[in-house]
C-alpha cells in the first residue's frame, strides 16, 4: 500500500459519537496511515540526524468515556515514549491537519531549552511566514509565527504547564493533505526546517 493521502472520511472520523466507535475509526482508518507515513519520516529523522528515532502512534488508552478530538503520531528518540522528550507530530483534528515539533509539558529540561530558544530567538524570524505556533496541544487554535514574542517562550521557561508547538496547520482539502507524494515532501520539509530548533533542544538538555 503505497500512502494516498487523506480523506473527508478520516477528518469526519472525528465527528462520530461514542468512544468504541470512533476508536474503531481511528483504528481502521488513521492508524495504518499513520503507520505507513510514520515508518518513512522515521526512517527520514533518523538519516538526517545520525540518530535512531522511533515511532509511537497515539494509543488514548486512557480515555474511558470522552472520544478523543484528535489524533497522531509522534517521532522521538526514545523508544518506550516521547512525551518528556522533544518531538515531531503528525496529527488531525477534524478541520486541520497539523505537522509538529513539540515540547509538551511533561518534556524534561524544559527551561533549559526555553532559555536556548530565547537566546537564539532571531532564528524564529527566519521561518516561512506561514508557520504556526500552539502554546496548548489540547486546543485546535495556533499562533501566525509572525505574531511569536519572547513571553511565550517565557511561559515555557516558567509555567509548569507551559507548552510550545512550532510547524504547520494544513486544511483537509489542500492538496498537500490529499496527495500522498506531496503531504511526504511537505512534512520532509517542513522536519527539515525545523531541525535547527530540535538540535538547539537536543544540546540544552
Amino acid at each position: 500500500m503505497t500512502f494516498q493521502g487523506f480523506t473527508s472520511e478520516d477528518f469526519n472520523t472525528f465527528h462520530i459519537d461514542g468512544l468504541e466507535e470512533r476508536m474503531e475509526a481511528i483504528q481502521t482508518r488513521i492508524q495504518p496511515k499513520f503507520k505507513e507515513i510514520g515508518s518513512e519520516i522515521t526512517d527520514y529523522l533518523s538519516a538526517q540526524l545520525g540518530n535512531e528515532l522511533y515511532l509511537h502512534i497515539a494509543k488514548h488508552a486512557r480515555r474511558t468515556v470522552n472520544p478523543p478530538n484528535d489524533t497522531w503520531l509522534a517521532i522521538a528518540d526514545n523508544k518506550r515514549g516521547y512525551k518528556k522528550h522533544p518531538h515531531f507530530q503528525i496529527g488531525l483534528f477534524d478541520d486541520h491537519l497539523f505537522i509538529w515539533l513539540a515540547f509538551i509539558y511533561e518534556t524534561d529540561h524544559k527551561t533549559e531549552i526555553a532559555k536556548s530558544f530565547l537566546s537564539n530567538f532571531e532564528k524564529f524570524n527566519e521561518l516561512p511566514n506561514n508557520y504556526v505556533v500552539s502554546l496548548d496541544h489540547m486546543k485546535k487554535d495556533a499562533l501566525p509565527i509572525t505574531k511569536l514574542e519572547t513571553g511565550h517562550l517565557e511561559r515555557l521557561r516558567d509555567v509548569k504547564k507551559g507548552e510550545f508547538l512550532i510547524g504547520q496547520h494544513l486544511k483537509p482539502n489542500d492538496e498537500r493533505v490529499t496527495d500522498g507524494e506531496k503531504f511526504i515532501s511537505e512534512v520532509k520539509q517542513t522536519f527539515k526546517t525545523l531541525l535547527p530548533f530540535y538540535r538547539l533542544a537536543l544540546q540544552a538538555k
